[in-house]
């Protein structure tokens, strides 16, 4: 059984253990060798890992393990950069003999999909104004199996099984609350803006009943869901006869929803649900990214350096108690998985 997981490594200690193939290739380096460059994971995270100095029989046997394949490897955990790496000196595919739970390695919201889902439903059929109304419970229903599982991003912020409905769900609980500090805030926009502002990730990415992305679809490299999702409402509000004013108003909310033309976005929000909507999105990314950077992080130390928020490392004060043990988080069971899993 797994012992050892991504998120408690610990510089300078030797493991053997199983872990999730997230991306392999084996390259060669400036000394003309080649090694094995593989990213490995479980339901805590993801680490770089290397294997010096492959010889040509074992890039052979190497070339057999795919993205997606459980792994048995041993190695030590060093240091590199400010980021833990491990040094690989065995890895092999695992066999029918290797006692495999799943839930090890899939990394999931923290609650049950159907409960998060019945949530925002919930809050869907409170909207007043019936077009808007009609408009975000179309779309829940509409997406329901997918939205059961699907992440929110192939990588970064919700990566996760069930990640878009986690997403979704905080959005929706501290928009509720900012609406009682901003009265003037029209709630009924800013509730169906965010159901309806990252669906079309459910076309972008392309993702498996695990919650794992592979990549993007055609559309999703070519248009992106922010293009994805103004056409979809366009599309939609033509169906369901709702007027016009409303779906503009809609679009322009997914639209500038990034904020900014680097990131997606080509206008500003121009009224004040779109603008509420954009901070919403962008705190709870990133709550959402130091939560998981000081997950196990000790009172008076410091995370390693965290990419999507340029680099920083961050503080967990001496008088802060640690963030509770990832093994101690209940994760939604996934269906059609049993404890135990053969892997050939």
């Amino acid at each position: 059984m797994k012992e050892n997981y991504i998120g408690r490594l610990i510089v300078g200690t030797e493991i053997e253990d199983y872990f999730m193939v997230k991306a392999i290739g084996v390259r060669m380096g400036s000394n003309n060798k080649a090694y094995l460059d593989v990213t490995l994971g479980d339901r805590t995270g993801e680490a770089s890992c290397k294997k010096w100095a492959v010889s040509p029989n074992e890039e052979a046997k190497l070339s057999a393990i795919k993205e997606g394949d459980i792994v048995k490897v041993r190695g030590e955990v060093k240091d590199w950069n400010g980021n833990k790496q491990m040094i690989i000196s065995t890895i092999r595919p695992t066999n029918p003999e290797d006692l495999i739970d799943m839930k090890d390695f899939v990394k999931s919201a923290p609650e049950n999909p159907e409960d998060m889902y019945d949530f925002i439903l919930k809050e869907a059929e409170s909207i007043e104004d019936q077009d808007l109304k009609r408009v975000a419970i179309t779309l829940l229903t509409r997406n329901k199996s997918k939205l059961m599982y699907y992440p929110a991003a192939a990588k970064n912020h919700h990566a996760e099984f069930g990640g878009l409905l986690w997403h979704m769900k905080r959005m929706l609980m501290a928009g509720l609350s900012l609406c009682k500090v901003y009265d003037f805030l029209d709630i009924d926009l800013v509730v169906t803006g965010v159901i309806v502002h990252d669906m079309e990730k459910l076309n972008e990415i392309e993702a498996g009943e695990l919650g794992m992305a592979s990549g993007y679809s055609k559309k999703g490299q070519l248009l992106g869901h922010i293009v994805q999702g103004v056409d979809m409402l366009g599309n939609l509000g033509r169906e369901m006869e709702i007027p016009e004013e409303k779906i503009l108003v809609l679009q322009h909310m997914v639209l500038s929803h990034h904020y900014e033309a680097d990131f997606g976005s080509p206008k500003k929000p121009m009224f004040p649900e779109a603008e509420i909507l954009h901070y919403l999105d962008i705190m709870d990314a990133r709550m959402y990214d130091m939560e998981e950077a000081l997950r196990g992080v000790q009172p008076g130390t410091f995370s390693e350096r965290v990419r999507t928020l340029d680099g920083r490392k961050l503080y967990r004060p001496e008088f802060c108690d640690e963030l509770e043990s990832q093994e101690e988080v209940l994760t939604p069971e996934i269906a059609g998985f049993t404890d135990e899993k053969e892997w050939t």
